[in-house]
């Protein structure tokens, strides 16, 4: 028996890093995981493990978005890992490169939401869990200011969600990592000048409280 046996979780972002290695966990777990992507060569990858279904889906489509809401009768986690880092300083972000950010960062985590939400509301339960970032209202980082923004908004957007429904059942959390290895990081290190360089964060708390701080 899973922790998760009988549990129905929607996952964007799939296809590699974090988004491939939860929708792994999860099928693990024995949940029935609709794991999602734009890439359809790398979630096919995914056909191997147990518990996997694959679509492709643009998070950013809200056509896309409702298709697959009409296909799926029952939902219990809903899973916004969908992301992009652009990197530069707010003189280095071009109009097209703020947009993309907050298209796919923050537009689609409310296409999400705002499609999926009524279907846990039907059910009085649902636990929703966004992808934020240590690079957000947490912490300012050189040469990430579309990303901190938008990881920002995340975090606002978690906390209203998470205030709005708790009375119906209906949980709402936003994970915000430091560094993690993952293909995307990869690129962003082997782009520096020196790769083998690195840092890390360390030394921060996490407040975990039942929402009382909400």
């Amino acid at each position: 028996m899973g922790r998760l046996d009988g549990k129905v979780i929607i996952l964007s972002a799939a296809a590699q890093g974090i988004g491939r290695a939860c929708a792994i966990a999860f099928g693990r777990e024995g949940a029935r995981v609709i794991a999602t992507d734009i890439n359809e060569e790398k979630l096919k990858e995914l056909a191997q493990y147990s518990g996997i279904e694959t679509k492709v889906l643009d998070v950013t489509q809200k056509e896309q978005v409702e298709k697959l809401a009409k296909e799926i009768e029952k939902i219990d986690v809903l899973f916004n890992c969908a992301g992009f880092v652009h990197h530069g300083t707010i003189l280095e972000c071009e109009d097209k490169d703020w947009d993309f950010t907050m298209n796919l960062n923050v537009r689609s985590m409310y296409l999400m939401i705002r499609t999926f939400l009524p279907k846990m509301l039907a059910q009085n339960s649902g636990n929703i869990i966004n992808m934020s970032s240590v690079v957000s209202s947490i912490k300012g980082v050189v040469n990430r200011c579309a990303y901190g923004t938008s990881k920002a908004a995340v975090i606002g957007l978690t906390k209203s969600v998470a205030a709005d429904f708790i009375e119906q059942g209906i949980r709402c959390n936003c994970v915000c990592p430091g560094t993690v290895d993952t293909p995307s990081l990869r690129g962003r290190i082997q782009a520096q000048p020196n790769p083998q360089q690195s840092t890390y964060v360390t030394g921060k708390e996490f407040i975990i409280d039942g929402g009382w701080s909400l």
